[in-house]
């Protein structure tokens, strides 16, 4: 209850700040970064872990990590839109996934990343035309 508290509070902090300021803000302790895209916003949320007093996290890494996913969904599915993310959001996670580890960007290669989301899918047609 206390986690989707904040996120509501996040969300409404970024979606009421304007087009003129920057994409940073501290908030509660977080970092946070977001970037809008058409009607899409994407928000990244950061903390230092306890034994550090200041936050480590680059802004402006966050931000290219940010339009980086952003391009990676745009390959994948032509242009980015919530519905593409609401029906295939397996998919998104699994892109995700491949991205992000332990809240570490391990990956940001996008033929690498799409690699194995390409050939899932295409295991998974295999698999549906067996059972025609």
């Amino acid at each position: 209850a206390e986690r989707t508290a904040l996120e509501s509070e996040i969300i409404r902090k970024c979606l009421s700040r304007s087009e003129l300021q920057c994409s940073f803000l501290e908030y509660r302790g977080y970092k946070v970064v977001y970037r809008r895209y058409a009607s899409l916003f994407f928000i990244v949320g950061t903390k230092p872990s306890p034994e550090e007093e200041e936050n480590p996290e680059n802004e402006l890494g966050l931000l290219e990590f940010i339009h980086n996913l952003v391009e990676t969904m745009d390959r994948w599915a032509g242009s980015i839109c919530e519905l593409d993310i609401m029906y295939q959001l397996e998919q998104v996670h699994f892109l995700l996934d491949e991205m992000v580890m332990n809240g570490c960007i391990v990956e940001t290669n996008k033929h690498n990343i799409l690699r194995h989301i390409d050939l899932m899918e295409r295991e998974s047609q295999k698999a549906d035309s067996m059972y025609r």
